[in-house]
């Protein structure tokens, strides 16, 4: 007979973790789902500076991840690798179905995170791996002393293209308004930093090369002007990452639960429309995402997912 779980938490990034580790400590049999790295987001995140009681003297995303996996795994949350293709959430066995195996709980914690919105350019596509990255902590070393184009203007963009200015030569970004949107303390560390200049009001309408990105094409959003620009003959290509906000993954539950443009909906204690589902994380709907705010969630769905179980006996 297969088991079934009282908890399985699907994903672990900050939120799936800490589901995790509320659910396991609480002596909640628990499983663990990831398809990847642990992590999500926070996991190709070079510096963290405003997680309540992280390493003052420095943290990164994986250093703080790391932790984070160690704890739930001392409070028994079992872990698997698996994609999971379908679910099927409704009545009181929730089953999961990946490409290794079949998954059944008597809850579900869905913590499956965003992933990046794509710049939006054409061409986009055949040069992502070839010069368009969306992971600065990823591939900075590839692009040393090269030239190295930024999309966006909030706090993961800025953030990033500071990062990126240790490995490049020059870093730009370009911004489609006249002033960034990140915060003023990250803008002054910026503005300060001599190897960063900006192209305001300005987006990337296509990019080529062969085979790697050397030319892209670029539009002033106030005139309309268009502007190409190329490698430096001696570099033959540059960078260009995209920053410019994250998509949720919850195309796996459309249909199913209700959603806000695609995010998950929850009452503030993370429940869904689903008797027993839970959601918690950066594919919730919410005003703030940051890991203190995904590993509040996580909490507070496993202790709802407890109270659910105790009320089924």
């Amino acid at each position: 007979m297969e088991k079934i779980y009282d908890v399985i938490v699907l994903g672990a990034g900050p939120a799936g973790l800490t589901a995790g580790l509320y659910a396991g400590r609480s002596r909640l049999s628990t499983l663990i789902i990831e398809k990847g790295k642990d992590g999500g987001q926070i996991a190709i995140t070079n510096e963290i500076e405003n997680y309540p009681g992280q390493q003052v003297e420095g943290e990164s995303g994986p250093s703080l991840i790391a932790r984070m996996t160690e704890q739930a795994k001392k409070f028994g949350a079992e872990r698997v690798t698996d994609v999971i293709k379908s679910v099927e959430l409704e009545g009181s066995v929730k089953k999961l179905v990946g490409n290794k195996d079949t998954y059944l709980a008597k809850t579900v914690i869905l913590a499956t995170g965003a992933f990046p919105r794509p710049i939006g350019c054409e061409n986009e596509g055949k040069f992502v791996g070839k010069g368009i990255s969306f992971c600065a902590t990823c591939d900075a070393s590839f692009f040393e002393d090269f030239e190295v184009y930024v999309v966006g203007g909030g706090d993961a963009a800025v953030e990033e293209a500071m990062y990126l200015t240790k490995f490049a030569r020059k870093v730009t970004i370009i911004h489609r308004r006249d002033e960034l949107r990140a915060a003023k303390s990250i803008q002054e560390k910026a503005f300060a930093n001599p190897k960063l200049s900006f192209m305001w009001d300005t987006v990337v309408e296509k990019v080529d090369g062969d085979p790697l990105l050397n030319s892209m094409v670029v539009r002033n959003t106030k005139t309309g002007e268009k502007t190409v620009i190329e490698a430096d003959e001696e570099d033959g290509l540059f960078g260009l990452f995209g920053f410019i906000g994250l998509l949720p993954n919850t195309k796996l539950f459309e249909g199913m639960i209700d959603m806000e443009n695609g995010y998950v909906k929850t009452d503030e204690n993370m429940h869904t429309n689903i008797p027993g589902v839970f959601a918690a994380g950066d594919m919730r709907a919410k005003s703030l995402r940051q890991v203190v705010t995904a590993a509040a969630d996580g909490a507070i769905a496993a202790m709802q997912a407890e109270h659910y179980i105790a009320d089924l006996t």
